[in-house]
């Protein structure tokens, strides 16, 4: 063997150790920087989804607040033009925005006091769609006398020019 073209047992593990050590520490970097980018997604996402949830319950509540201020046109600004709704003691579908506005208005005109809270809510969002699941409780006045009910809903919302606008309610009365 020539002497020029031989290599000893150290050199190549020397060589093979320097080149191994540079690609393990580039695997390892890169899979840090992968990571760091893969989550950094999923808490975009995460964070997305929470605060669309957040919205449908803050959406409801404001429904709820202009009801309480008697604000008819605040309310209505929340409801959708195709909203539909089988009410605690409706034993129809009712349909339409202006159906449910003048019931409410109905109810209000009549009514003080009001005070409506929810309990125990689970939103879920996917896409233009979400859905909002909660026991509720109120209490006012209605016709001169007091009232307090309880209650479980189902709403559903769809967003439209960036507004979440309620489509559905599902009311049920407790005992």
């Amino acid at each position: 063997m020539c002497p020029l073209f031989t290599t000893t047992q150290n050199n190549q593990s020397s060589v093979h150790m320097k080149y191994g050590k540079r690609a393990f520490l580039f695997l390892l970097v890169s899979a840090f920087f992968w990571s760091c980018h893969h989550d950094n997604k999923t808490d975009k996402k995460e964070i997305f989804q929470e605060n669309q949830e957040e919205i449908i319950k803050q959406t409801l509540v404001k429904m709820w607040d202009a009801i309480e201020q008697e604000d008819m046109e605040r309310y209505a600004s929340f409801i959708h033009p195709e909203f539909t709704q089988f009410g605690e003691t409706d034993s129809v579908l009712r349909v339409g925005r202006e159906n449910e506005i003048n019931g409410i208005r109905s109810w209000v005109e009549n009514s003080s006091n009001i005070h409506t809270e929810m309990l125990d809510p689970r939103v879920r969002v996917n896409g233009n769609t979400a859905w909002i699941v909660y026991y509720w409780k109120d209490q006012g006045i209605t016709n001169g006398e007091p009232f307090a009910s309880r209650g479980k809903s189902t709403r559903i919302f769809v967003k439209e020019n960036d507004r979440w606008l309620c489509i559905h309610g599902h009311y049920t009365l407790l005992p």
